[in-house]
């Protein structure tokens, strides 16, 4: 009698695990996918590098970014050194640096976009107009009793940081007498930058002087003042929507509408840490106390692109998962290379949004890439599955992944949280439709 074996076989690990497997497969590809994600991040980069370049290179030849601080007031004395039998050995010239009393600046300022290629630049140009006044110079107690004071040689000085920017002659009026700035800072230490002119002051009529100043000065992105002054009131400006004020003070008064806006400073000496008057060894900083407008652009492309690739792994997995699914409840094998290929779709999606994003707006591009994602990655799952059901489904999930990230994107104060409670909900999603899958 022909002995009978048993024919069943238990089946192998790999068979028996074969889902884990699979799982395990997907999420190294997952971490894979990385890689190219991180290379776009560095494209990024790259192309905002590209866009600060053109943005030095064309505000170099118009006007960087303006700063305007003074006038100072300059006043040289000359002390004798004599040693100890009294003979003259040298004679050493310092100076006294004295601020305005009262100092009010209007300005009208006219922005305009140029291009560099593909990328803007916010350039300015600027009417301003100075005006205050100085109170009677103390000289007893602030300069030494026994130093020359060389009034005929007093100057005013405007410290402005690129005079590239100016756009014709500076004219001052002073005391109701005319004359022309000249270029430089005659003195170290005062600024890096700028313009002065003798002014006439005379000890015998040292009471209060006014002055007016009117410039005509460029620049690019920002312009700043420097609150001199023991009151500082500054007025300015300019036909722009997209204003950010900014520096150590803001506006007491702005109004801003869809096309132009207005802005008013009054800040006191008292608010600032710098006296009215000091010597030229003395250490004194005044750069800090800056404040003014900086000319934005009404939309950062690449901030909002770097931003949204840190989203890459999230669309990643859940797609990934969304097809997992679906291959284990049709009983379908689909290969790690087609998972592959469905990665890459995905990743190529934030190329598209960088590249047409630097040619229409970013609304606009993230339509169209999201659009062309969309739909390549369901017409190849349709092509996996041979199920128009299964790949509308993969469809809508990435539909609902990319409208999660548009809103995402479009929030600045509610972004995280909104994040937060899009990704909870997304983890409950996934540990709902797993809890059956036979691992």
């Amino acid at each position: 009698m022909e002995s009978m074996h048993d024919t069943n076989q238990e089946p192998s690990i790999w068979v028996r695990q074969a889902t884990t497997i699979k799982g395990l497969v997907i999420f190294i590809l997952t971490m894979l996918l990385l890689i190219p994600t991180s290379m776009i991040e560095s494209l990024i980069f790259e192309r905002q590098g590209r866009q600060q370049e053109a943005v030095a290179e064309v505000s170099g030849k118009w006007g960087r970014q303006q700063n305007l601080a003074g006038p100072f007031l300059i006043l040289p004395y000359e002390l004798t050194l004599r040693n100890s039998d009294g003979k003259i050995i040298d004679k050493v010239l310092k100076h006294a640096f004295y601020l305005p009393d009262a100092l009010k600046i209007n300005g009208q300022v006219q922005p305009e976009l140029r291009h560099r290629g593909i990328f803007e630049v916010v350039l300015y140009s600027s009417a301003l107009s100075l005006e205050g006044s100085f109170g009677k110079l103390q000289t007893d107690q602030f300069i030494p009793a026994d130093a020359q004071i060389l009034w005929e040689q007093a100057q005013l000085a405007l410290s402005i940081p690129d005079l590239r920017g100016l756009k014709d002659q500076v004219k001052l009026e002073w005391d109701a007498q005319s004359s022309l700035f000249d270029p430089g800072i005659p003195v170290s230490g005062l600024a890096e930058s700028g313009i002065h002119v003798p002014i006439s002051l005379q000890k015998e009529a040292n009471g209060a002087h006014t002055f007016k100043i009117s410039l005509a000065l460029k620049g690019s992105g920002s312009l700043f003042f420097t609150p001199v002054g023991k009151v500082t009131e500054v007025a300015i400006s300019a036909p722009w929507a997209d204003p950010s004020f900014s520096g150590a003070f803001l506006p007491e008064e702005k109004q801003i509408d869809g096309s132009s806006f207005t802005a008013n400073w009054k800040v006191l000496n008292l608010n600032r840490n710098y006296p009215q008057q000091w010597l030229s060894e003395a250490n004194t900083s005044y750069a800090e106390s800056a404040f003014g407008v900086d000319f934005l652009l009404p939309v950062d492309n690449y901030q909002k692109s770097t931003r949204s690739v840190k989203y890459a792994i999230l669309f990643i997995s859940l797609t990934f998962l969304t097809i997992f699914f679906i291959e284990m409840r049709q009983k379908t094998r689909v290969h790690a290379f087609q998972y592959a290929l469905i990665g890459l779709a995905l990743v190529i999606f934030y190329t598209l949004l960088v590249s047409i994003s630097e040619h229409l707006s970013f609304d606009s591009a993230y339509l169209i890439a999201a659009i062309m994602t969309i739909g390549l990655t369901t017409l190849y799952a349709n092509a996996l599955f041979a199920s128009r059901q299964m790949a509308f489904l993969v469809g809508g999930t990435l539909t609902v992944l990319y409208g999660f990230l548009f809103v995402v994107l479009q929030q600045q104060d509610y972004a995280l949280l909104i994040g937060s409670i899009g990704l909870f909900l997304i983890l409950a999603a996934v540990m709902y439709f797993s809890r059956k899958i036979e691992w």
